[in-house]
């Protein structure tokens, strides 16, 4: 940034406040209901505009992006002042802008004692705005704020994550808090916050966090730690409140002058359907769970009564069929297996490909004289191109030690590479090549050509290499959604 805008060097403290800021002055700028821009100053005695963020909760001054922009003159004047001074500055008059006026103040960004940066607050005066109590205390609150800015106390040294999921915001609802933790002012969306969770409908006055606590005790649920910290407004976090009736997120965001707590205004978001959802997303992940568990099981079985039914042939043939049998099913098995330890329908396939080939290599009878490898990665694979795709792993490399090496010592390599969703795989052996007209006579390549062309919509082609041996090439589609 400082490149680009030809700034004055931050010390690495200022440069990471001023990220903090940007992080979470949405909330600010929905509480002034005002366009917040912040100006730095350039090594040419300028001030350029950095960023900026526009209210949620009214109608924004800026039609335009102001960000790379330099102050005018006069606006320039007020921010080398504000700058300079570390004191809030606010304009007499506002300043016409087209068919509408703005009112704009400077507050300077103080990071250990030092002013780094200056941030406007502007509003319009001849725009249509909500004029009512809440929009009058709130903008109080986004005044302490400012204050807090110009001593170094805002923003805070620790605050949730913008990002979590269900993190309340100015538009969800506001409280305030005084410095004993009483609710003084709330709004509409705030008190149907509390009604959603069985608290009566004017709290006004009373403890906001004795209320909450004596609702939870009369239903018998542990009190969360960090509950009275946030809502007495000592801390600037995020907290869960669920009661039989719902469930609400509550952000704490402290007021403060030195180490005197003048309040705090409260953030909340009723949460109970986001909620609910999740617990029922949860119930479904672990049935499937449960039933690939069952399948890994049921599947095992039927392994175990092939291998029960094969030592007890006499017949060759039919032995060599049911072990080919029971091949193909212990490696489906080992993908629900891999499925029923995981928490969505994804799978690393390049940890099942070593089991994969491992499973091939011991029912082929490598017996020493021959070795595996992978190389490259298949990366993440979705479940149903994860079934399809180790079957096929499991027919060529079986097939390569089987008909290529024929139990001569030799090396089958498994070559991956990932681009997308597509996957490339190569499985190539430096044995026999493949005699004229044998590709596809078997069953098991009549397998592969079936699961490639059908589920991992792909092709297959077996070639031989000119040192002597085969290699066998998939080029197939996986998704790892």
């Amino acid at each position: 940034m400082g490149e680009r805008f030809n700034l004055l060097p931050v010390s690495a403290s200022e440069a990471d406040r001023l990220h903090v800021l940007m992080a979470d002055w949405q909330i600010l700028a929905d509480l002034a209901m005002a366009d917040l821009v912040l100006w730095m100053p350039t090594k040419d005695d300028r001030f350029v505009a950095v960023a900026q963020c526009r209210p949620a909760t009214g109608q924004t001054v800026h039609l335009d992006d102001v960000v790379g922009k330099h102050a005018s003159p006069m606006r320039r004047e007020r921010l080398g002042t504000t700058y300079s001074s570390g004191k809030i500055i606010s304009a007499d008059s506002p300043r016409w802008a087209g068919t509408y006026s703005v009112m704009e103040t400077f507050i300077p960004v103080v990071v250990d004692g030092h002013t780094c940066a200056v941030m406007s607050r502007e509003s319009g005066s001849g725009l249509t705005r909500i004029a009512n109590m809440q929009a009058q205390w709130s903008a109080s609150a986004a005044d302490l704020l400012c204050q807090m800015m110009t001593r170094g106390e805002y923003p805070y040294d620790v605050a949730p994550t913008v990002g979590t999921l269900g993190a309340p915001r100015v538009s969800d609802g506001i409280m305030l808090v005084d410095g004993e933790g009483r609710l003084s002012e709330i709004s509409p969306n705030a008190l149907s916050c509390l009604r959603r969770i069985g608290l009566p409908q004017d709290l006004r006055g009373q403890v906001l966090a004795e209320a909450i606590t004596d609702l939870i005790s009369k239903e018998n649920d542990p009190v969360e730690e960090t509950l009275a910290v946030v809502v007495m407004g000592r801390a600037s976090w995020v907290t869960e409140v669920e009661t039989r009736l719902g469930t609400i997120t509550l952000r704490a965001l402290p007021l403060t002058n030195g180490k005197q707590r003048l309040g705090a205004v409260l953030l909340c978001r009723d949460v109970t359907e986001m909620r609910r959802r999740e617990r029922e997303m949860m119930s479904k992940d672990a049935t499937i769970r449960e039933i690939h568990h069952r399948v890994k099981n049921n599947l095992q079985t039927v392994h175990a009564l092939l291998r029960m039914q094969t030592r007890r042939s006499d017949i060759p043939e039919v032995q060599s069929a049911l072990q080919e049998a029971g091949r193909r099913v212990g490696t489906i098995a080992k993908v629900h297996d891999v499925l029923s330890r995981t928490l969505d329908e994804t799978v690393d396939f390049d940890k099942l490909a070593k089991e994969v080939l491992a499973l091939a290599a011991s029912m082929a009878s490598f017996e020493g004289d021959a070795t595996a490898k992978i190389e490259g990665s298949f990366g993440t694979v979705g479940a149903d191109a994860a079934s399809a795709l180790s079957v096929v792993l499991s027919e060529l490399v079986t097939n390569a030690v089987e008909h290529g090496l024929e139990g001569e010592r030799g090396t089958v390599v498994v070559r991956a590479h990932r681009d997308g969703p597509k996957l490339h795989v190569e499985v190539r052996n430096d044995g026999k090549s493949i005699p004229e007209g044998a590709t596809m006579t078997g069953l098991g390549t009549r397998i592969v050509q079936t699961l490639v062309r059908g589920e991992l919509s792909g092709t297959v082609e077996w070639a031989n290499l000119p040192e002597g041996g085969s290699v066998a090439t998939v080029n197939a589609v996986v998704d790892d959604l």
